[in-house]
């Protein structure tokens, strides 16, 4: 090996181009006092007893502070190459166990072929959501997923729940199991997204009867989500009865959601309360270079409690009064709204 080759592979070990000349010059000096390798290496003294420091820590030198002058003596190669392996056998099983549980994030597409599987994977997603889930299943199995779903809000995500197959006569029981949640009689697929990330689409009758012959397709793609998302709060969260709404959260409060924020709003405002937003983003039509925007909430287009009264399904706008004059305030993707916020905190004007 050449000795370029080998200043490139200490590079991968993060020497930097002054930490291997210093080292090299230990080697072929084998000991010396840190006078004479700063000569050698052309550093200064101060660098060398800096850099022996490290050198050391990294089982590389060892360093005679018992003797005057100090001196620094190269490890024999042989027991640094062993030092080394054992600490890359020792990292081993805990980047493996690592690995193994990032997988399933890492997988795109999933093709699943089973009832049970189903239900299985709606509940490890849901386990994981940050922000937001929406989902769309038959009231039959809602039990089967309820103690993710109580997690889920109890640690502050946006849950909007539609429950199918739903008769006149059925007794629902969902407090604290969404945010929001509506009831349907008719059915639709079961539908899931988690942050807008992730999800699954399975065909109603894979979940309602056995042996159909039917697959389910869980995702793990950004692209898709949003489509997904669109389509279960314009084709079927219109189409469904509101059956429970949460109570309104203590403010102040800061989410990461829009539409958690713009149905926080809009329960405190319904409630006679006088809300204040703060929203972090960037102005979307005017190129002024805001990032930030502040100021009372005087009116709310949202569709996520009944009466609606957006003008698009998807659409939830905060319209805030400020020192500058009154702006609308949309959440990521924003297109018609003066602003896009990515957090917006809320809280009540004294």
């Amino acid at each position: 090996m050449d000795d370029a080759a080998l200043v490139d592979l200490l590079k991968r070990f993060g020497f930097s181009d002054k930490e291997i000349d210093t080292y090299l010059t230990i080697l072929e000096l084998g000991e010396a006092k840190a006078s004479t390798i700063a000569d050698e290496a052309d550093v200064s003294k101060r660098y060398v007893y800096s850099i022996a420091e490290k050198l050391e820590a990294r089982g590389f030198v060892e360093v005679n502070d018992h003797a005057v002058p100090t001196t620094i003596r190269a490890r024999p190669p042989a027991d640094v190459i062993d030092s080394l392996s054992s600490d890359l056998d020792d990292m081993g099983p805990a980047l493996e166990a690592r690995f193994s549980r990032a997988a399933p994030r890492s997988e795109r597409f999933e093709v699943v072929k089973s009832r049970v599987t189903v239900i299985k994977r709606v509940s490890e997603l849901v386990a994981r959501a940050e922000t937001e889930v929406t989902l769309g299943m038959p009231y039959s199995l809602v039990d089967e997923v309820a103690d993710e779903l109580r997690a889920a809000v109890d640690r502050g995500v946006l849950v909007l729940l539609i429950v199918t197959g739903v008769g006149p006569t059925d007794e629902l029981d969902l407090s604290g199991l969404a945010s929001v949640a509506r009831a349907w009689e008719a059915p639709m697929p079961t539908m899931l997204t988690v942050d807008q990330g992730a999800g699954l689409v399975a065909p109603t009758e894979m979940v309602t009867r056995s042996n159909t012959g039917a697959q389910a397709i869980v995702f793990a793609q950004e692209q898709l989500g949003p489509v997904l998302v669109g389509s279960f709060l314009g084709n079927y969260w219109p189409m469904a009865a509101e059956t429970y709404t949460c109570d309104p959260d203590a403010l102040p409060a800061t989410y990461d959601d829009f539409r958690h924020a713009a149905l926080q709003a809009t329960m405190h405002v319904r409630a006679g309360r006088e809300v204040a937003a703060r929203a972090v983003g960037r102005s979307m039509h005017i190129e002024d270079g805001r990032t930030e925007l502040a100021g009372v909430v005087v009116d709310i287009r949202q569709g996520l409690l009944e009466p609606s009264n957006n003008s698009f399904p998807v659409e939830n706008a905060l319209i805030v009064e400020t020192e500058d004059g009154t702006f609308s305030v949309g959440g990521s993707g924003a297109f018609i709204e003066d602003f896009e916020a990515e957090t917006v905190e809320l809280r009540a004007v004294e």
